[in-house]
């Protein structure tokens, strides 16, 4: 069965000549012209991945990526005229698996984008582990040393984002939103008081953390 791809991208001739590429690739396409419709798409019909411009109206590739990742984990790659460090390292850490700056070869967005399907195919691993800890995603169940510890759900969805990205610093914003499953304002108490319990129960010494690591004004990590 083929697979299909969502673009959404407000320039028609940018998304014409990649309809063509991609179904002259065995894909199948759905097509958007701004943020709001793409997600909309995305609910409805599910795609195997995503090429998103930055630049739309309305919500942008950057508020759709947020948008797609609150449900989904299929590859995102993101398409700019901005090619700036900063512009990039946000597109990722908003959870983008590529960032191609504008303008660019057709054939090199099938390219990567088959290599993110095949990897994409080939992960979804059902244990993430990282040292001693083992966290069993099917049956949302942590071992250290093989040893079963009882967590909370929320510090299983807040260690499982972690987890499944060894050494990314996760700002508390994206901690939050990855236990609400949408953006929502609370203070810095609420995580600083998961944390806090995540360490006593998996760290050896809560006071001088070896899997948490605070990094100063900006968030959380997992040491691998």
């Amino acid at each position: 069965m083929s697979k299909t791809i969502l673009i959404a991208e407000d320039d028609a001739d940018i998304r014409a000549v990649l309809r063509l590429y991609l179904e002259s690739e065995g894909f199948g396409v759905l097509e958007a012209p701004d943020g709001e419709k793409a997600l909309a798409l995305a609910l409805e019909r599910s795609p195997d991945a995503a090429i998103l411009d930055v630049m739309m109206p309305g919500m942008d590739g950057f508020r759709l990526t947020r948008a797609l990742r609150r449900t989904s984990d299929i590859p995102v790659l993101i398409l700019s005229a901005k090619s700036q460090d900063s512009d990039k390292i946000l597109g990722l850490n908003l959870g983008a698996d590529d960032y191609i700056s504008k303008p660019f070869n057709p054939m090199e967005v099938i390219a990567r984008l088959k290599a993110h399907l095949r990897r994409a195919g080939n992960s979804a691993p059902k244990t993430l582990t990282v040292g001693a800890l083992t966290l069993d995603t099917a049956a949302m169940q942590l071992y250290k040393d093989g040893r079963p510890i009882l967590l909370t759900p929320t510090e299983y969805k807040i260690l499982a984002q972690l987890m499944g990205a060894p050494g990314r610093i996760f700002t508390k914003v994206q901690l939050y939103e990855g236990i609400a499953g949408e953006y929502f304002e609370s203070n810095d108490n609420t995580m600083m008081v998961h944390i806090s319990k995540l360490r006593e129960k998996i760290e050896d010494d809560p006071k001088n953390p070896r899997y948490i690591v605070t990094i100063r004004g900006l968030g959380y990590k997992i040491e691998a």
